[in-house]
């Protein structure tokens, strides 16, 4: 991050298993998004990898914290977890692969493109994991990317 003051930031708690409050953070993310007049599709790739990274707590880790900086000209998110960890993260990357128990692709999540999404919509990600620690998840967002 820069020393440049963000317009808007946002922190906010992510329960793993919850799947009743499960999107909501990336729901008030867009709102914020659109109240701020980002054009859409930027709001869109933003809110898709935003969305990934929060159901990836819901599904797999305990509990984490989601952060998001925003800018005049681009987002910073940064979601940190408690959990699992990921074992193989070149595995992770790979669409389809999952981790997620049964239960859990029975009701239509874990479907394996969860950190694939999130490097397609992002302009910068980065993840630092830790097997029995948890995994942060850092992503840059940029309107104008050069």
């Amino acid at each position: 991050m820069t020393d440049e003051r963000p317009l808007i930031e946002l922190e906010r708690k992510i329960a793993g298993g919850d799947f009743q409050s499960a999107g909501d953070v990336s729901s008030e993310l867009k709102r914020i998004l659109q109240q701020v007049g980002f054009p859409p599709p930027f709001s869109r790739r933003v809110v898709i990898a935003a969305y990934e990274a929060e159901m990836n707590v819901v599904i797999h880790a305990w509990r984490g914290i989601f952060r998001a900086w925003i800018f005049p000209n681009r987002v910073h998110i940064e979601v940190d977890d408690e959990g699992p960890g990921i074992p193989d993260l070149e595995l992770a990357f790979q669409e389809g692969y999952s981790t997620a128990p049964p239960h859990i692709r029975e009701m239509g999540f874990g479907a394996g493109y969860g950190l694939s999404n999130m490097k397609k919509c992002s302009d910068r990600l980065e993840i630092d994991t830790r097997v029995g620690e948890g995994t942060k998840v850092i992503m840059d967002f940029f309107l104008n990317p050069s």
